[in-house]
């Protein structure tokens, strides 16, 4: 770990994805993150409250009365004892009264402090949702079979490389889809900067990136659009989606 873990913060961030096959294609575009203790979201001014929400409505199917009671459910599913401690989450907030979230991670430890799990929560712009309960080694790095029909370029084939060290002073994330025959179509990059998660440091990130989260879902789209004009095949979508808490 690069620095103390310390929460709440807001990551200034590079997203970058790079394909390999069949098309070679990258993409690069910034924005900023926030990571939060689960049990001590931060409470803004009024006035910037419509910039960064937090939302129980958006994570592990909705019906939760917090985040920390929907991640609870979903890990006592699932058979996960011990994970009493603190909670770290990153992820996009609310901004203007819309999110997307690509990939929302908790890192989860017991009440001495010792990491339990990771769980990774990925949504797709079709509005499924999955979640990968991840149990990452010393390097941070853990594997798990692909469950979620994520791109229209992918099938669900293959399983993802997850490289999740807990957030320091710097950001780097590394998600790699790998497929049976050894190649590695596509790898995904998360790597950014702390800063501090005070008012002035939120209006800048807004001022900076403005209606953030709409921005992501817009460029996943437009650069969907591009793949296609390359010739990409789109892979059909399976007729059988994993249910909103899907798990392994």
């Amino acid at each position: 770990m690069a620095g103390p873990a310390s929460a709440p913060a807001l990551y200034a961030c590079e997203v970058a994805h790079t394909r390999t096959g069949p098309v070679r294609y990258r993409l690069g575009m910034r924005t900023y993150l926030w990571f939060v203790d689960l049990d001590a979201l931060p409470r803004l001014p009024r006035v910037l409250r419509p910039l960064a929400r937090f939302d129980p409505r958006d994570h592990f199917g909705g019906g939760a009365p917090t985040l920390r009671a929907g991640l609870d459910a979903f890990l006592a599913a699932h058979g996960v004892t011990g994970a009493d401690g603190r909670v770290l989450m990153l992820g996009h907030a609310r901004v203007l009264g819309y999110v997307f979230n690509p990939i929302t991670l908790y890192w989860c430890h017991d009440r001495e402090g010792r990491p339990v799990c990771v769980v990774a929560e990925v949504h797709n712009t079709y509005g499924d949702r999955h979640c990968y309960l991840l149990r990452p080694g010393p390097d941070g790095t853990a594997d798990t079979p692909k469950e979620l029909y994520v791109s229209p370029y992918f099938g669900t084939d293959g399983a993802y490389r997850m490289r999740l060290p807990l957030p320091g002073e710097r950001l780097d994330l590394t998600v790699q889809l790998r497929h049976g025959d050894g190649t590695r179509p596509l790898t995904a990059t998360v790597r950014g900067v702390r800063r501090p998660a005070g008012p002035r440091a939120l209006l800048a990130a807004a001022l900076r990136h403005p209606w953030s989260t709409l921005a992501v879902s817009a460029a996943i789209r437009w650069h969907g659009v591009r793949l296609r004009l390359k010739g990409l095949p789109v892979r059909p979508r399976p007729t059988a989606r994993p249910t909103q808490e899907g798990m392994l």
